[in-house]
């Protein structure tokens, strides 16, 4: 197989975990990791850190994105949208006492509570040193090559499927298992206004609420973003754009942090993690973070996770760790997904 690559971005991991590797730091959600986790629960208590899949509500937050629509599948004469109440004893054989529901549903996958993969962004990098930037994916995997799209029958087995990640795919983090310690970090008390958080201003906030980070811990940032979405029952005001703390990426004390950290997965209540970068006449990327984590590190983010019970709880115990487990829905060739994350304590 010809190497997909023969430089690799500065600062990145490409390589790391092999040619091949498509999992990129969730490699360090080791058996020691899990244990890790599990060393965290002391009472049994869950929390599911997810908001309903069909918040938040309309369209305000990304154009591109809606709410999941329902229907009934065809019933057993091919019939569209109608196998749902059916009474088998009307519509099938008179001596069935069943009644039955099938459903389908069109779902938009990063609407909700998601995991960005590795392929939901990627960036124009020379890999092959011949002077010309090519559109890549994290560990060189190409645009067009590798992640196709769109283009019709993309899978190739006549699904219908217009787009597919050959590589780099939620599935792969599916099918590793995504559990290990996850720790909280509370920015809340900073208040609902749209505002950048340096690595000063975190790592004091850190630093008083005894949070410590160890390479292969789950980070996760409650800003109380989410919060508020589930206060407005699916009716988000104008506001929703800008609202609440988010990682400030123009700080590089702040990408650098995420880096050395070792952390294996970026994760927030908030819509994007990190704000948007200042406009720039040099070549550069809208979302930093995004850009270092997904394209350079392989570190997936997940955005819009509702962390307020979880937050509430950990702070009336004076804790921030807890088993995390997240694994997303193991569909192949997607570029995010919805989970339904639990934490453990």
């Amino acid at each position: 197989m010809t190497k997909r690559w023969k430089q690799r971005p500065e600062g990145s991991n490409w390589g790391d975990w092999g040619d091949d590797d498509e999992l990129g730091r969730i490699n360090m959600l080791t058996p020691e990791k899990v244990l890790q986790g599990m060393r965290e629960v002391e009472h049994g208590i869950t929390f599911s850190l997810s908001l309903p899949l069909d918040y938040p509500g309309g369209s305000g937050l990304n154009q591109r994105r809606y709410p999941p629509i329902l229907r009934p599948t065809e019933d057993l004469a091919h019939n569209q949208d109608t196998f749902y109440n059916v009474i088998a004893k009307d519509a099938i054989d008179p001596t069935f006492i069943d009644v039955w529901s099938d459903d389908v549903v069109t779902l938009w996958l990063q609407y909700s509570t998601q995991w960005d993969a590795l392929a939901h962004q990627g960036a124009l990098f020379d890999a092959d040193g011949d002077g010309v930037p090519e559109p890549l994916y994290y560990n060189g995997f190409s645009a067009g090559g590798d992640i196709i799209g769109p283009k019709e029958d993309a899978k190739g087995d006549g699904s219908g499927s217009k787009s597919f990640g050959k590589h780099l795919g939620l599935e792969h983090m599916a099918a590793h298992g995504v559990q290990g310690r996850g720790v909280l970090v509370d920015v809340s008390h900073l208040g609902s206004d749209w505002q950048p958080v340096n690595f000063a201003m975190l790592q004091d906030i850190m630093t008083k609420q005894n949070v410590v980070v160890e390479p292969g811990d789950m980070f996760i940032l409650h800003t109380g973003f989410a919060t508020k979405v589930l206060s407005w029952e699916k009716n988000p005001g104008p506001e929703i754009q800008a609202m609440y703390p988010y990682l400030d990426a123009s700080d590089p004390a702040i990408l650098e942090w995420i880096d050395t950290s070792g952390i294996s997965a970026l994760i927030s209540d908030n819509y994007a993690v990190e704000g948007w970068a200042e406009p720039n006449d040099e070549p550069h990327s809208l979302i930093p973070i995004h850009n270092l984590c997904l394209f350079k590190l392989g570190i997936p983010l997940g955005e819009l996770w509702y962390t307020e019970e979880l937050a509430t709880w950990l702070r009336e115990h004076n804790r921030s760790r807890f088993l995390l487990t997240a694994p997303p829905l193991r569909l192949p060739g997607a570029m995010g997904g919805p989970l339904t994350p639990i934490a453990t304590v």
